[in-house]
């Protein structure tokens, strides 16, 4: 069984085409959840008004911000397999299957992404290219440049995972995850995108753009990271 795993936040510009670009991708038994963090749009509405089987609708009733939504919805996940998905983006048709070819021999994959502009525009073939991505736990862990939506792990991942340390300031979703599998599991990178990762005025979070934190925040940052890892040896 396939969890496709939302987080919403006023999404209503793009979920729908986000939504029917995953739906032929999954079977009968599979499923989409949606935890919304409040959304003051038709998000809601629109979600609700899908004729969509596989889909359940969950609200955010603890912190809020990106990264608890996010668990909120794995919290919710009931499959083997686990795709993180933001509610802005298009998957290529072909991004479940490429990626389950690889969960039978490895816990988690990474894949690249095409970068796009709102209206669908292209920017760049490879967010790998344009983050110089490096892989591996060190070069993560000193330069993270994974997207969490280009992530699909399996359970033995979020076991280990869940619950996210609870300082978000020091630990966003996508990061922790990578280290999780990075440190205690098997990674496939996949070097080819599977969706298109939109920007636009609106996304919740940077996307790997350059920030301006001082570097006592990036020290900060990785230790509180790091301490978490070592205790769920």
């Amino acid at each position: 069984m396939i969890s496709v795993c939302i987080a919403t936040f006023n999404g209503a510009r793009f979920i729908t085409e986000q939504i029917e670009s995953i739906l032929p991708q999954l079977g009968s038994e599979d499923e989409i959840i949606v935890s919304d963090d409040g959304s003051t749009d038709a998000t809601l509405s629109i979600l609700s008004n899908l004729d969509v089987p596989q889909l359940r609708i969950v609200q955010n009733l603890g912190k809020h911000g990106y990264t608890p939504n996010f668990e909120n919805a794995l919290c919710e996940a009931r499959g083997e397999y686990i795709f993180l998905c933001d509610q802005d983006d298009i998957w290529q048709p072909n991004k479940v299957e490429t990626c389950m070819q690889y969960l039978r021999d490895y816990s988690m994959v990474v894949s690249d992404a095409r970068i796009v502009s709102a209206d669908g525009t292209p920017v760049s073939p490879s967010f790998f290219e344009v983050r110089h991505t490096r892989h591996g736990f060190i070069n993560q862990l000193l330069r993270f440049s994974y997207l969490g939506c280009c992530l699909a792990f399996r359970r033995e991942v979020l076991r280990r995972a869940l619950p996210f340390p609870s300082n978000h300031r020091y630990c966003t979703h996508d990061n922790w995850l990578t280290l999780i599998a990075l440190a205690f599991h098997t990674v496939k990178i996949i070097d080819r995108p599977l969706l298109a990762y939109r920007r636009h005025d609106n996304n919740a979070s940077t996307g790997g753009a350059k920030q301006h934190t001082s570097l006592s925040f990036k020290i900060a940052y990785r230790a509180y990271l790091v301490r978490h890892l070592i205790c769920r040896i």
